[in-house]
């Protein structure tokens, strides 16, 4: 963890003392796969933690919410569990887990839509969930994009 992130904790009172972090329970990531999860402003009720092949492990704790209308690896992979039997048999993923879940839009994007993943992994061609180099072009586009031109249509900051 940086500096800047332990000293963020502390102020924000989500720790006693900087660099000090009390283990509270220790877990491998795999014993997440397939726990129902309540997720803030979300349309389903609930959800259920899924494996994102994209994440770097060494980088926080490895765990991220999944935004399949906006981020084209976690629409890739969630097509690819939702369409092929091997992969889901591969990671331990039930069908019930992600088939009938399909991307909520959050945010609009000019020229993209509010589905820009999905609008990008089709324009590029994505064929999976292993295709790095278009998956980097196609999220360099969506998050560029909306960043700077994307209106929210969910949440507190709608509009």
């Amino acid at each position: 963890m940086s500096e800047r992130a332990a000293k963020n904790m502390a102020y924000q009172e989500l720790t006693k003392e900087e660099f000090k972090y009390p283990c509270l329970a220790t877990i491998v990531g795999q014993e997440m796969i397939g726990k129902k999860l309540k997720a803030p402003l979300a349309h389903y009720e609930f959800v259920y933690a899924l494996p994102l092949t994209t994440i770097k492990m060494n980088k926080g704790t490895g765990i991220v919410t999944s935004v399949p209308s906006d981020s084209p690896d976690d629409y890739a992979m969630m097509r690819d569990l939702q369409t092929k039997k091997g992969l889901r048999e591969k990671y331990n993923v039930e069908e019930e887990w992600c088939v009938p879940f399909e991307p909520i839009p959050i945010i609009d994007v000019p020229e993209l839509g509010d589905m820009c993943a999905k609008t990008l992994c089709e324009k590029l061609k994505v064929q999976s969930h292993k295709d790095a180099d278009k998956l980097k072009e196609a999220k360099t586009q969506a998050y560029s994009e909306g960043f700077y031109k994307g209106i929210m249509k969910v949440g507190p900051f709608a509009g």
